[in-house]
C-alpha cells in the first residue's frame, strides 16, 4: 500500500485542504510540483515543496476571495499543464469554491453551454488563444460570465491579469481568515465537477466531492506499491478526471511529486530525461509509443533485431506466468535476468522507461497486441476501467492479480455486476451524486438500490475479472439482427503496424465496411524499409500490404464481424479536427457525418 502517510482524521471526514496541511506539516521541504522555467524543452525546472505551495495557494485564495469568488460558486479555467493552473485548482478549493476546467480544445459553443450550465461567472484562460472563445460571453445577456483572469499578462489586453490577482493575494493575505475559510468545508462538499467530453451531444457535468476523490485514491493505493512520494509526469489534460486524479488529488494524498508537462508533444522527451517509476497513458498513447519503439526497432541491423526478440519471447513467457500466478522456473528467471540486463533495459533507459514500476492505461480498453508488445519488454501495461460519474478508477489489474485484455478486478468498496443485457452496473462510496443541473442542484444516476448503469458491455470470467465489449449505444446491429461491437473489429484490424486507426461501420446494413487510416509512424518506417517512396496512400505496395492486414483480421473474426469493405484515409484523425475527445477516443458520429459519402460509397455496387 502506498498511503502510509498520517491521515489526518478518519478516511470518511477527511478533505483535500486537510490533506494539504499535513504535507506541509509533515512533509514541507519535499518536492510537490515542478515546471519548465521557460515552459520549453531542455529549460531548468522550477519546484515548490509542500510547504511553499500551501504558502502560494494561501496568497492566491486571498487574491480569488478578493476578486469576487465565493463559496460554493463554479470557477472555470482553460489552461494548458502549468502551475498557475495547479495552484488555482487548490487554492479556490481552500475557498470552498468548485474549480472546473474546461478543454481546450472546446468550440466557442460548448465552452457557452458550460458557462451558462455552471453559472459561472469567473473564468481564468491562459491567453490570446483562448480570448475569442470567452469574450463574447462577457457581453452575452444570457451567460453570468462577468471577469476573465488572464495568465499570460502579454495578452491580457484590457482583462485582469493572473499577476496582479497573486499581488493583490499578498497584500490582503489574512492567515486566520484563510485557515477559517477551509476549515468550513465538509467531506460532502464539491470537490470539482468535470464535465464529461462525450463522444455526443452537449457535455453533462459530475459532481464529485471531497469523499468521493479520498477513497478512491486509498483504494487505488492498496492495489500497488510505489516508493514513497513517487514522481508524476502531469500531462493530460486537468478536464479529464484521469489526470485530475494522478495530476492533483494523487499527488496531495500521497506528498508526491508532479512534475507539469505544458506541452504533450514533449512527454517522451520529459520522461527519457527523468525516467518515472510511473508512467499513465489513454491506450492511444501506448499505441503511438508502440509504434515508435517497433520503427526504431526496423532500422536495427538484422542480428541486432533478433536478439530483442528472443529477449521479447523469454520477457512475455515470464509475463505469462505471473498471468497464471505461477512462480517462473529457476530458468525462465535466469534467462529473463540476463535478457533484461543485456537487451531491453539497455533499450527501456533510451525512452526513460527502465525504472517503471507501474504502468498503466484507461479510459478505452487497450488492444491485446498492445498489451503483448509492452510484456515483450517486461512492462505489464496495468489496464484499469471507470467513468467520470464513478470518480475514475473502478477496476484495475494489478501486479499480483493481472489479465492482459481484461480491465481487471473491483476496487475496495465498489461491487460490480453484468445486468442481463451485458450492461455493468457499479455500486459503492465513490460513485458520484448526480449530475449537476443548471439551477445547482444534483439529478441521481443511480437506481433505488444505489446502481449506476454505465452505458458499457462486458463481462465477468471466473476468476472475478472484467472483460469490456464495448459502449451500449455503439452496438452494430446489422439488417440481419445480428449485434457487433465494432472497437473488438476495430482493434483487430489495428493489430497490423500499417493501421493506426480504424472505424468500423455497418448499422442497419447487411456487412460491415471501415475506414481506415494509415500510422502515421509506423507506415513510413515500414515504407522506407522496403524502399517505398512518394505518397504511401497512392503504392500499390501499401494497398496490398493492408489488403493482407484485412484479410488477416477478418480470418480472426466471425463473419458478421468481417470487413467486405474499406476505405483508406490519408489524414490522421484528433481532437483538434474533431474526430477524437479530448481523451482520445473515437467520436464515431462525427467521423461518420465526416466521410459519409464515402461510406455510402462502400455499399454501392
Amino acid at each position: 500500500m502506498t498511503t502510509i502517510l498520517r491521515l489526518p482524521g478518519d478516511l470518511t471526514d477527511v478533505t483535500l485542504p486537510a490533506l494539504l496541511l499535513r504535507n506541509a506539516e509533515d512533509h514541507g521541504d519535499l518536492p510537490a510540483v515542478s515546471w519548465r522555467s521557460g515552459g520549453q524543452p531542455g529549460d531548468e525546472w522550477t519546484t515548490l515543496t509542500w510547504r511553499e505551495v500551501r504558502r502560494k495557494v494561501a496568497v492566491l485564495a486571498a487574491g480569488y476571495q478578493a476578486l469576487g469568488v465565493v463559496r460554493g460558486e463554479h470557477v472555470l479555467m482553460m489552461m494548458g499543464n502549468r502551475p498557475e493552473h495547479w495552484l488555482s485548482d487548490l487554492a479556490l478549493t481552500h475557498l470552498g469554491a468548485v474549480p472546473v476546467t474546461v478543454y481546450g480544445t472546446a468550440a466557442p459553443e460548448q465552452v457557452a453551454h458550460i458557462v451558462r450550465h455552471s453559472g459561472a461567472r469567473f473564468a481564468i484562460v491562459e491567453g490570446a488563444r483562448e480570448l475569442p472563445r470567452w469574450e463574447p460571453l462577457l457581453a452575452d445577456a444570457t451567460a453570468p460570465l462577468e471577469r476573465l483572469v488572464v495568465v499570460e499578462a502579454a495578452e491580457a489586453d484590457t482583462h485582469r491579469t493572473y499577476g496582479s490577482l497573486h499581488a493583490t493575494g499578498g497584500r490582503l493575505f489574512d492567515p486566520d481568515a484563510f485557515e477559517k475559510a477551509w476549515r468550513e468545508s465538509v467531506p460532502t462538499d464539491a470537490l470539482t465537477v468535470v464535465y464529461t467530453s462525450g463522444t455526443t451531444g452537449h457535455p453533462k457535468g459530475v459532481r464529485l466531492t471531497h469523499r468521493n476523490v479520498v477513497l478512491n485514491g486509498i483504494a487505488l493505493d492498496a492495489v500497488v506499491e510505489f516508493p514513497e512520494h513517487v514522481g508524476h509526469i502531469c500531462y493530460l489534460p486537468f478536464a479529464h478526471i484521469a489526470e485530475r486524479m494522478l495530476g492533483i488529488y494523487l499527488p496531495v494524498l500521497r506528498a508526491a511529486h508532479v512534475y507539469l508537462c505544458a506541452d504533450p508533444a514533449q512527454v517522451a522527451a520529459t520522461a527519457r530525461e527523468l525516467h518515472p517509476f510511473q508512467f499513465f497513458g489513454v491506450p492511444r498513447v501506448w499505441e503511438k509509443l508502440a509504434a515508435s519503439v517497433k520503427a526504431a526497432l526496423a532500422g536495427l541491423p538484422e542480428e541486432r533485431r533478433r536478439a530483442v526478440e528472443a529477449a521479447n519471447e523469454t520477457a512475455r513467457a515470464r509475463v505469462a506466468c505471473r498471468e497464471r500466478g505461477e512462480e517462473p522456473t529457476a530458468e525462465l528467471a535466469e534467462a529473463y535476468r540476463e535478457a533484461k540486463e543485456r537487451v531491453l533495459d539497455p533499450l527501456l533507459a533510451l525512452a526513460g522507461f527502465d525504472r517503471l514500476v507501474w504502468t498503466a492505461s484507461a479510459s478505452a480498453p487497450m488492444p491485446l497486441d498492445v498489451a503483448r508488445f509492452w510484456a515483450g519488454f517486461g512492462l505489464v501495461v496495468m489496464d484499469a476501467w471507470g467513468l467520470t460519474e464513478t470518480t475514475g478508477v473502478v477496476t484495475t489489474n494489478g501486479p499480483d492479480a493481472f489479465r492482459l485484455g481484461s480491465v481487471g478486478k473491483p476496487l475496495e468498496g465498489l461491487e460490480v455486476r453484468v445486468a442481463d443485457d451485458g450492461e455493468i452496473l457499479v455500486r459503492g462510496a465513490t460513485v458520484f451524486d448526480g449530475y449537476l443541473r443548471a439551477d445547482g442542484g444534483v439529478d441521481s444516476a443511480c437506481d433505488a438500490d444505489g446502481w449506476f448503469a454505465t452505458g458499457d458491455i462486458g463481462r465477468i470470467d471466473e476468476d472475478g475479472f472484467l472483460w469490456l465489449t464495448d459502449r451500449k449505444k455503439e452496438m452494430i446491429v446489422t439488417s440481419t439482427g445480428k449485434n457487433v461491437s465494432p472497437a473488438l473489429v476495430e482493434n483487430t484490424l489495428k493489430e497490423h503496424p500499417l493501421i493506426g486507426q480504424a472505424l468500423v461501420h455497418g448499422d442497419g446494413r447487411s456487412y460491415l465496411v471501415a475506414l481506415l487510416v494509415l500510422d502515421a509512424e509506423m507506415a513510413p518506417a515500414w515504407a522506407a524499409a522496403r524502399g517505398i517512396t512518394g505518397d504511401l496512400m497512392a503504392s500499390a505496395a501499401v494497398r496490398e500490404e493492408v489488403d493482407r492486414a484485412v484479410a488477416a483480421a477478418n480470418a480472426r473474426l466471425n463473419r458478421t464481424e468481417q470487413i467486405k469493405r474499406y476505405r483508406l484515409i490519408g489524414e490522421e484523425w484528433g481532437p483538434e479536427t474533431g474526430e477524437l475527445t479530448p481523451s482520445l477516443k473515437l467520436r464515431r458520429r462525427i467521423v461518420r457525418a465526416k466521410y459519409e459519402q464515402v461510406i455510402d460509397s462502400l455499399y454501392t455496387p
